[in-house]
């Protein structure tokens, strides 16, 4: 019960950032492919600690990923496309001391565009 309200409670305080980037604890939604959620950081002393939660639809359960990211490092969360439809990625990285979330490329090609909160 008490992760269903973390995981409201995230969702409804996500503010879009600048572009897909992202600042300390500010939280940027995200939609892929029906599984919604939210991706933010806080700065530890090994990396960004990078939380990312999805969930299918707003009654599935969530899921959590969490990765400690130092500078130059990348981590993808994706969702498999039904048959015959791309899957639905995006590459979450630390360059130049900030955190960027973007649609994953592939063969120069963008498999997938999140859909970020408008307030």
């Amino acid at each position: 019960m008490y992760r269903y309200i973390a995981f409201a409670a995230l969702c409804m305080a996500a503010m879009p950032a600048h572009a897909d980037e992202l600042g300390a604890m500010k939280a940027e939604s995200i939609d892929l492919a029906g599984f919604l959620g939210v991706v933010y950081y806080t700065p530890q002393e090994d990396g960004y600690r990078v939380v990312t939660t999805i969930a299918q639809g707003e009654a599935g359960l969530p899921v959590r990923f969490v990765a400690t990211l130092t500078e130059n490092q990348m981590v993808a969360v994706s969702v498999p496309g039904k048959l015959g439809e791309s899957d639905q990625i995006i590459d979450i990285s630390r360059v130049g001391g900030k955190l960027v979330v973007s649609p994953h490329p592939i063969d120069g090609i963008v498999v997938s565009t999140p859909k970020l909160a408008v307030d």
